[in-house]
């Protein structure tokens, strides 16, 4: 599969602004598969979220335990097929519409953002959109290296004459014009392969968007993203990060450490099996290890070759929670303080995700981060079901809303980023069909 890397993962259309459309979003991660499919209604302006044109309105949704993925990543193709057709159709039925094309998270893959400078002169005295392409275009590449793939190349400001913070310099006269941009990538092979489970299901990728931009999007108020703030997506196999200033997204980051790394301690930190050590987590997970809990003892269900259940106390478990917990925060610290966050002082870090839903964990974060913490709720979206109102639905939410903030991004030109194996365009080549008008 040459010429995968190098170039971009599909990219949707925006959404018509006034027209009524349908979107289906796909998050594929390593604990579960979420679905969700929505109606977007044209909507008047919204003091707190601005850059909405469309109210989201859930109309069918799933939520099954994922199989066949790892740290994000497709690691048994015809078990994740299976749970991703389970997936959909449960929403489908809910909803009462076929899906065509869906909107695909990608939390793997080593995602790594970078902020990169391309400039180049002027043609024609001003700068035309042409200009713009062409600078993007060539600061994107640049950034691409072997075997990955860009999910966002998004413009943060522009430069004319080396006067810097141009909100939009289109239609300006200077002689010569920069970009600043974030470019975000990942593992080629983990994209293609994401994409490959999905075209199985007789789908197609609408597009691919890194997960802790859409969590940022689901969960982040205007003014939080015109502050500075860091969104902290904390999945079972991975945890990732965005980071906002000005109101843009200028930096994401992430590793492969996440709540399944609690639960696997706690297995063998108990001698209980997998299944045990979730519920346990689910149950009693803490990171508060003081207090009269503390003392409190409870059963657990026997390990491998006991008949009699175990009694451990609470602050066992806690301790064992909170080690790993730490750890994770540690590594978050350290990625943040090498990225565009360390310069905003003011900056404050919302968590999201379902590793995000641990007793005491704020407080854990705020005291190793040394920053206001907050868990972050999907904002502004109509029907939502009870369980979908979790910081774990940040991502599948997020999806709904990314095809209104398309237009902010550089799309290389169709010709220049067929991604597949066939003559056809393969995989990266169809277009979506998805935006059904006139409801």
């Amino acid at each position: 599969m040459t010429g995968l890397d190098r170039t971009q993962t599909p990219k949707t259309r925006p959404t018509p602004s006034k027209r009524v459309a349908l979107a289906a979003s796909l998050d594929i991660g390593t604990s579960k598969i979420a679905c969700m499919i929505a109606r977007l209604r044209p909507c008047p302006a919204n003091g707190a979220l601005r850059g909405r044109s469309h109210a989201v309105e859930l109309i069918g949704y799933s939520q099954i335990q994922s199989r066949g993925v790892k740290a994000g990543a497709v690691v048994d193709m015809a078990e994740c097929e299976q749970a991703v057709r389970q997936a959909v159709s449960l929403a489908e039925r809910m909803a009462k519409v076929r899906v065509e094309s869906v909107l695909v998270a990608v939390a793997g893959g080593r995602l790594q953002g970078q902020l990169i400078e391309a400039a180049a002169d002027v043609r024609g005295g001003t700068v035309s959109q042409a200009d713009v392409t062409r600078v993007t275009s060539t600061g994107m590449r640049h950034a691409t290296g072997e075997g990955r793939t860009v999910l966002h190349a998004l413009p943060v400001g522009y430069t004319l004459d080396g006067v810097k913070g141009i909100r939009d310099a289109r239609g300006m006269v200077a002689r010569q014009f920069g970009v600043d941009m974030n470019v975000v990538t990942a593992d080629a092979t983990v994209a293609r392969n994401l994409m490959l489970v999905v075209e199985r299901c007789h789908l197609n990728v609408e597009a691919m968007a890194a997960s802790p931009y859409l969590a940022g999007l689901s969960i982040l108020t205007d003014d939080e993203a015109d502050l500075g703030a860091a969104v902290v997506e904390m999945g079972a196999g991975t945890t990732t990060m965005a980071i906002y200033s000005g109101g843009r997204f200028v930096h994401a980051s992430g590793f492969a450490v996440g709540g399944q790394h609690i639960t696997m301690d706690l297995a063998r930190g108990l001698s209980v099996c997998i299944a045990d050590a979730e519920r346990i987590k689910t149950l009693y997970g803490t990171v508060l290890t003081g207090g009269s809990d503390a003392r409190e003892l409870m059963s657990v269900p026997a390990g491998d070759g006991q008949d009699v259940p175990q009694i451990v106390s609470q602050a066992t478990i806690a301790n064992i929670v909170r080690h790993r917990a730490e750890e994770i925060f540690e590594m978050v610290r350290d990625r943040l303080a090498d990225s565009p966050f360390a310069a905003e002082p003011r900056g404050q870090v919302v968590l999201s995700g379902g590793a995000s839903q641990l007793t005491g964990l704020v407080e854990l974060a705020s005291q190793i981060l040394g920053r206001p913490v907050r868990i972050g709720r999907p904002l502004g979206f109509g029907r939502l079901p009870s369980e979908a109102k979790t910081a774990s639905f940040a991502v599948p939410t997020g999806l709904l809303v990314y095809p209104q903030y398309a237009q902010l991004e550089h799309v290389e030109p169709r010709h220049t980023r067929q991604l597949g194996t066939g003559t056809d365009g393969g995989y990266f080549g169809k277009v979506g069909r998805w935006l059904r008008e006139g409801f």
